[in-house]
C-alpha cells in the first residue's frame, strides 16, 4: 500500500495584504499547504482562488484554502495572526493596543480550542503587546509563541546599510532589538558589511540618519502609500521565520520573545536574537551589549511593559 506523505499546514488568520502576500510566497516555494482565514466573507477564499490559478503559471501544487471558519486550522503547525487594523498617517502602533486587542484575543482563543499543538507567529500591531495578549490567552508555553518584528526591523536596516556603502545585500549582515516600534535599538557593533563593522566604514552622522530611518521604517511606507502600510517586506520575514521552524534550520532570527530574566528584562515581549527549529524558539542568544545598547534595550523593555500594563487593565480577565 503506497503512503502518501502530507504536507505541514500554516494557517493564517487574516486575508489582508500581509497575510495574502504570506501565503502567497508559502505556496509558491512550496512550504507548506495553507488555510487562510478571514471573517469577511468571500475575501479569504478569493484570494485564494487567485493564488491557486497561478499555480500552472508559477509551476507549484502547492493547496491553500481560503475559509471563514477556524474549524479549518486544526492540525495546523503554525499558525501565523495578521487580523486587526493596520496603522493610519499619524497613528502609532501604541495607539492601535484598544483596537486590536480584543480582535486578537478572539483570535487567541479559537487558536486554543482548535490548533493547541501549533507555533504562533504573532504580526498584528502593537505586536509585542499582541504576543503577549496571544501568550496569557492561549497558555502555550513562551516557545510557541513568537512575534514577528526583529526579522523585518533588522531586513529594514540592512537594506539601508546596503544603499549606503552600495553594497550587496548577501554582503550585510545587521541586527536590531528591542520593541518592534520607535524604541526598537539597532546595534552598529553587531552589524557589519562584507565582516567589517559599520562604525568603521559609515560616518557617524550618516549611521545615525539610518538608525533614525530604521524607526521610522513602517511609518516612512504608511506616509508614502497614504491608505496602506507595508506587507512585501513584513511578509518576507514571516516566511523566513516559518522555514527555519518548518525545515527545522536552527537559523538565528530576531524575533520577540517572552524574556524570563534574559538581558535583565522579565515578564515582556521583547525583540532578540533567537534560534528557531521545528520546536518553536530553541534558544535566546545573548550578546555582550555595551552600556549604552543595554540602557536603550532597558527603555525598549519599559515602554513594552507600561503597554503590557495598559492590557492587564484592559483585559482583568484575559479568558473572557
Amino acid at each position: 500500500m503506497r503512503i502518501v506523505k502530507k504536507r505541514r499546514k500554516v494557517s493564517i488568520i487574516g486575508a489582508g495584504n500581509v497575510g495574502a502576500t504570506t501565503a502567497q510566497k508559502i505556496v509558491e516555494n512550496g512550504l507548506a499547504d495553507v488555510v487562510l482565514l478571514d471573517i469577511r466573507d468571500g475575501v479569504a477564499q478569493g484570494k485564494s482562488l487567485d493564488i491557486l490559478e497561478a499555480g500552472p503559471l508559477m509551476g507549484f501544487d502547492t493547496r491553500i484554502v481560503g475559509t471563514g471558519h477556524y474549524e479549518e486550522i486544526a492540525d495546523s503547525s503554525v499558525v501565523v495572526v495578521t487580523a486587526g487594523f493596520s496603522r493610519k498617517p499619524g497613528m502609532s502602533r501604541d495607539d492601535l493596543l484598544h483596537k486590536n486587542g480584543e480582535i486578537i484575543r478572539d483570535v487567541a482563543h479559537n487558536i486554543r480550542k482548535f490548533a493547541p499543538d501549533s507555533i504562533i507567529i504573532p504580526v498584528t500591531n502593537p505586536m509585542d503587546l499582541m504576543a503577549y495578549v496571544l501568550w496569557r490567552v492561549t497558555g502555550f508555553p513562551r516557545e510557541r509563541v513568537i512575534g514577528m518584528g526583529g526579522a523585518l526591523d533588522s531586513s529594514r536596516f540592512a537594506y539601508f546599510l546596503s544603499e549606503e556603502t552600495r553594497t550587496s545585500v548577501s554582503n550585510i549582515h545587521s541586527l536590531v532589538m528591542g520593541g518592534h516600534g520607535d524604541q526598537m535599538v539597532p546595534l552598529l557593533d553587531f552589524s557589519t558589511v562584507a565582516g567589517v563593522p559599520v562604525r568603521k566604514i559609515i560616518p557617524a552622522d550618516r549611521l545615525e540618519a539610518i538608525v533614525t530611518r530604521t524607526r521610522n521604517g513602517g511609518a516612512e511606507i504608511v506616509h508614502l502609500m497614504k491608505d496602506s502600510s507595508a506587507y512585501f517586506a513584513p511578509a518576507a520575514a514571516i516566511y523566513s521565520m516559518i522555514e527555519s521552524i518548518l525545515h527545522d534550520r536552527h537559523r538565528i532570527i530576531p524575533s520577540s520573545v517572552l524574556l524570563e530574566g534574559e538581558y535583565g528584562i522579565r515578564g515582556a515581549f521583547v525583540g532578540v536574537p533567537v534560534r528557531l527549529g521545528n520546536q518553536g524558539l530553541e534558544e535566546i542568544i545573548q550578546l555582550p551589549l555595551s552600556a549604552e545598547e543595554s540602557s536603550q534595550l532597558a527603555h525598549s523593555a519599559a515602554v513594552i511593559a507600561e503597554g503590557i500594563s495598559a492590557l492587564n487593565r484592559l483585559f482583568n480577565n484575559f479568558s473572557e
